[in-house]
């Protein structure tokens, strides 16, 4: 391995970690459109705003799906042999995949967008929303395929600063089209919100490029003075990235897919309730645009462990290192139970104050309340998810997937048509999913390498969590000053203090994780 890889290069925590810190960051920075668009054109608005993506979801997947995880996987396991060539066929075959991909669907998205539009969608208001977005689906394509080449090269940096371009970009152009495109009509703000988003995706996109091209041009100027001793294999690379990406973009394709009816299955089902068509967009603009949003914002970290994830357990999986396969998903799944605990208990006690301050919309606190106690099983779905996959076993995440899918749907249809559920209905079926795919997802690592979570340490996290929960009613009951935001800070930050400290009093944290964290983790060193 050279010299200049082993500087690039990054160990599997720290990885990680460069990922929080930009998905935190992005996190953030991206409550500000989720503050600020419901306030410029309310719940309505942003419900036509998300029906157009679940959609796009569903075409990215198609394009992208398992590319990126393949191609991280691959030139893991070419850069752990030193077959510089081999990286170089699986990036370019890549490309080329995706590239042609990107062109047929946006044709095609664009060719039959009034059909799709008026027959399929549950709104036919998101006509302009979805002709804006069409673009998005080669501008993330391609992105997605320099993603998993600087993942496969344990390179996050890149990753990291391309996604804080790209939020950046997205808040000021959304916020900025929304509201001057609002005089002509929800319709139009909806589309001006998504204009700013595939503005952001291209500002992503230049810099993934930037960073590629001028590393490539340094790798040049290296090969001509020292020249790789190891040709590259004449493998068939095609063959060898279809083989693992088509069973993890049939896994996604099924969560994508089944996002898309849930979409359509929650407003039509609304309707069957008695509910009108705007009033049942706006229900579902909430959920999806205020609730669903709260609940994931831990999974800035867990996306980060996931991603790092991968190339890691390949490189060991490769070595038959069983021993670091088992450290490595330990570490994911401890630090998201641990990270993900204290954001359950907040949302779950504090719903109210959290969704009038933050969206001004405190009706819809019951819904926050209802879903938050299941984050804990989100947090932890991710790194079992690639788990499997890196070990090979991405057919089982589908089935997984699957049956989650499809009780999800029925439950949908047989509830959210009830007018004594309604809405509810729906974040049953969405809570009853999220429990079930991620106990099937750990059993099924159980089954293939024998890997459990140590039942002491959720006893030891479940018991802080009650303490802290204790201590944050308190603290907002009590309501030491007069403005309720300065409360909620305060709850939340006392609360959360006691609960890192029990962590550090039951041994489930130490001063080495703590010594990981971006730009706090130079004091414990």
């Amino acid at each position: 391995m050279t010299k200049r890889s082993d500087q690039t290069k990054q160990n599997f925590i720290k990885g990680a970690m460069i990922l929080l810190a930009a998905g935190l960051f992005n996190r953030l920075l991206g409550f500000i459109p989720r503050i600020a668009l419901p306030r410029i054109m309310g719940a309505e608005g942003v419900g036509l705003y998300q029906l157009s993506y679940p959609f796009l979801t569903v075409m990215i997947t198609l394009i992208t799906g398992g590319i990126p995880l393949a191609v991280a996987k691959w030139i893991a396991e070419a850069e752990s042999q030193g077959d510089s060539k081999r990286v170089k066929y699986i990036f370019r075959t890549a490309m080329l995949l995706v590239t042609s991909l990107g062109v047929l669907l946006t044709a095609l998205m664009l060719l039959f967008a009034p059909w799709i539009t008026k027959h399929v969608l549950p709104d036919a208001r998101v006509y302009r929303t979805f002709m804006v977005m069409t673009p998005m689906l080669l501008i993330i394509g391609i992105s997605s395929v320099y993603r998993g080449y600087f993942q496969g090269k344990q390179n996050m940096i890149p990753t990291a600063v391309s996604q804080i371009v790209e939020t950046l970009l997205r808040i000021v152009a959304s916020l900025s089209f929304s509201f001057m495109l609002l005089p002509y009509g929800l319709e139009w703000a909806a589309a001006g919100a998504m204009l700013g988003a595939v503005l952001g995706e291209i500002g992503g996109l230049a810099v993934l490029l930037w960073k590629y091209y001028r590393d490539k041009s340094r790798i040049k100027q290296k090969a001509l003075s020292h020249p790789d001793e190891k040709a590259g294999k004449n493998i068939p690379v095609l063959r060898k990235l279809l083989s693992l990406s088509i069973p993890v973009t049939g896994s996604r394709l099924v969560g994508s897919f089944s996002y898309l009816l849930e979409s359509i299955f929650t407003v039509r089902s609304l309707a069957a309730a008695g509910i009108t068509t705007g009033i049942a967009t706006a229900q579902y603009g909430a959920l999806q645009g205020m609730i669903i949003p709260l609940l994931l914002l831990p999974t800035a970290l867990t996306y980060s462990l996931a991603v790092s994830l991968v190339p890691s357990l390949s490189e060991a999986a490769a070595r038959g290192d069983h021993a670091l396969i088992h450290k490595r998903l330990h570490q994911s799944m401890r630090l998201a139970l641990v990270s993900g605990a204290p954001f359950v208990v907040i949302m779950a006690l504090l719903a109210e104050p959290i969704c009038r301050i933050v969206y001004n919309h405190a009706e819809i606190a019951p819904m926050l309340q209802l879903i938050a106690p299941v984050g804990i099983f989100i947090y932890l779905q991710a790194p079992l998810q690639a788990a499997l996959q890196a070990l090979n076993k991405p057919g089982t995440a589908l089935i997984n997937t699957l049956i989650g899918a499809v009780v999800k749907l029925f439950l949908i249809v047989q509830l959210a048509s009830n007018a004594d559920f309604g809405i509810y209905g729906a974040l049953i079926a969405i809570n009853v999913n999220i429990v079930l795919v991620t106990l099937l997802h750990g059993i099924s690592v159980l089954r293939f390498i024998g890997f459990h979570m140590k039942v002491l340490d959720f006893v030891k996290v479940g018991t802080s969590m009650i303490i802290m929960g204790a201590a944050a009613r308190f603290t907002m009951n009590h309501k030491p000053l007069s403005m309720e935001w300065v409360n909620l800070l305060l709850a939340c930050t006392a609360s959360v203090i006691i609960y890192l400290i029990l962590m550090i009093v039951m041994k489930i944290i130490d001063r080495h994780d703590m010594a990981r964290l971006p730009l706090f983790g130079a004091w414990f060193k």
